[in-house]
């Protein structure tokens, strides 16, 4: 479907919404389900099935098309992956799909860096991290990524110490990622930014998941 046949189907969902109208439209924006449904499953567990949070992430675009502004000057398409995302991590939280291992882990790392910390007086680095744990880098990059992808902790913004100076947003990125993932791996990045900023020191390993505008 080309640009100007969508244009002006939100122009006569706007004047006088449909479901007939909206419809198309979901029928239009559904590949962004798809595309987002799949970079979440991509660091979810295999019990998770695809088609469940398609179904999800539909919910979600529908939200944003019924919510969505023309005159913000917003473009759909960014707006409707925040709202896609957000609608599939919502179901996955509610249904508390985390397996306990992934939770083990978590608690794991969690108390690892909590007890390196308050030794080093500084926040450890990853191959401090990685030795506390028994782990060799490989294997600590898996964890982390498990854990940081399933929303347990978030360890952005608080390896300050390192070395190489990168984040572990950084170090997740898939640079290969098209405009779509950039945009958010970078909203990503903001929104732990913000939130650890306002937690309590020894409380920022432990961060509530809303972003994955890195998935």
């Amino acid at each position: 479907m080309s640009t100007e046949p969508v244009t002006k189907l939100w122009e006569a969902y706007v004047s006088a919404p449909s479901r007939e109208v909206r419809d198309r439209l979901i029928l239009h924006y559904s590949p962004l389900v798809k595309y987002v449904a799949g970079r979440v499953g991509a660091g979810l567990p295999s019990n998770v099935e695809q088609s469940d949070l398609v179904s999800y992430g539909i919910f979600g675009l529908i939200d944003a098309i019924e919510k969505f502004d023309l005159e913000r000057g917003l473009k759909f398409e960014t707006y409707a992956i925040s709202r896609i995302k957000g609608a599939i991590l919502d179901e996955l939280r509610a249904n508390d799909w985390v397996p306990r291992s992934v939770r083990a882990k978590a608690r794991a790392v969690e108390n690892a860096f909590s007890k390196l910390e308050a030794s080093l007086h500084r926040a450890p680095t990853e191959s401090e991290l990685a030795e506390e744990l028994g782990y060799s880098a490989d294997t600590l990059q898996t964890v982390l990524g498990q854990v940081s992808l399933t929303g347990i902790v978030a360890l952005d913004e608080m390896m300050g110490d390192r070395h190489d100076n990168a984040t572990l947003a950084d170090t997740l990125a898939d640079d290969s990622a098209g405009p779509g993932a950039l945009f958010e791996q970078s909203e990503m990045r903001g929104q732990l930014a913000v939130a650890i900023e306002k937690m309590p020191e020894r409380e920022k390993i432990v961060l509530t998941l809303y972003y994955f505008e890195n998935l």
